[in-house]
């Protein structure tokens, strides 16, 4: 992520604390001099931290400053506090970063240290960031706003802003990746395909997307499976595992009807060798699961799920669907 001239994500330098990236100590500027724009606190400043700040003995710690415009990138509360103190200059370090830049500094230097940014602060950090920069990924803009990946992806989601649509986004190591992961996974199986010798790091770089994907991609290919999994195949996939063919696909694999499943995993529990070890029973408590979710005892746990949440209730069950069938398979190839 480029952000101008500072040294490093603490903001100290070679030249020592509050010095300059090229190690010249602090400027002594006068605060009326100073301009206040860009600010990711979105409810101003909080007068507590100023009286606070403004009680420290001794010069405050030098804030930092956007050297063409002036403006006040990180330390508004301890220019505040300053003036309160009556003094007429503060120390500063110069940030000397594009204009685009000087929020996304802002934010960087406000998530590490002094007064935390609220939840509503990062949020609004967040819209800002996707419309400035679109082709950002959801991890590159949390690590930049200190959020979760998932949290930029819900709000990129419901965003308004609307920006030309992307392929590929940057990660956090500045290489572009596919925004449909089906894309990358296929690219890949077709490099796999036309050249089994290359390494699977030369593989990923040509295809775009992570090293683990890659490896992924791989073995897919060689257990004869789809280098897309199920999960990432759109909705024409989803409808083959919905309905009779669901059904039918569940019960050739299972090798059990929902009438003797029961019975199937009644059996399982009385056997002393899964009993007695802590895999055993850990698999033993996961099949118990899928028995209460049947017939009417089903719909306590289907009314239970608000409407907002039923998208994703309905991909992590289908997540975890595909994830026994996986454990189906590799037990099967053990056999």
């Amino acid at each position: 992520m480029k952000s101008g001239r500072l040294a490093n994500d603490t903001g100290r330098s070679a030249g020592g604390e509050g010095a300059d990236p090229d190690g010249r100590p602090p400027t002594a500027l006068p605060l009326d001099e100073l301009r206040f724009s860009d600010s990711p606190r979105t409810e101003g400043v909080d007068t507590g931290h100023v009286q606070k700040l403004a009680r420290i003995a001794g010069p405050l710690p030098p804030i930092v400053v956007h050297r063409p415009t002036r403006c006040v990138v990180d330390g508004v509360h301890r220019v505040y506090a300053a003036r309160l103190r009556g003094d007429d200059r503060i120390d500063v370090r110069y940030f000397d970063g594009t204009a685009e830049d000087v929020f996304l500094e802002a934010v960087r230097l406000n998530i590490s240290r002094g007064l935390p940014l609220t939840q509503a602060d990062r949020a609004a950090a967040v819209l800002r960031i996707l419309g400035t920069h679109p082709q950002w990924s959801d991890r590159l803009i949390a690590s930049a706003a200190g959020v979760t990946a998932g949290m930029v992806a819900a709000v990129r989601k419901r965003s308004t802003v609307q920006g030309e649509q992307l392929n590929a986004r940057e990660g956090k190591d500045g290489r572009l990746r596919p925004v449909d992961p089906a894309e990358g996974r296929r690219r890949a199986g077709l490099l796999l395909a036309g050249r089994p010798d290359a390494s699977l790091r030369q593989i990923a770089a040509d295809a775009g997307v992570a090293l683990a994907t890659a490896r992924d991609v791989r073995e897919r290919m060689r257990r004869g499976e789809d280098p897309v999994p199920l999960r990432f195949r759109g909705p024409e996939a989803a409808a083959e595992t919905s309905g009779p063919a669901r059904r039918k696909t569940t019960e050739a694999v299972s090798g059990a009807t929902d009438a003797d499943l029961g019975l199937l995993v009644a059996r399982l529990r009385k056997d002393p060798s899964l009993r007695l070890t802590e895999a055993g029973r850990a698999l033993l408590q996961m099949l118990s699961v899928p028995l209460i979710l049947h017939g009417d005892s089903a719909q306590q746990f289907v009314g239970a799920v608000p409407g907002h949440r039923t998208s994703s209730m309905v991909q992590a069950a289908r997540g975890c669907a595909q994830r026994w069938l996986e454990f189906a398979e590799q037990l099967e190839r053990r056999t």
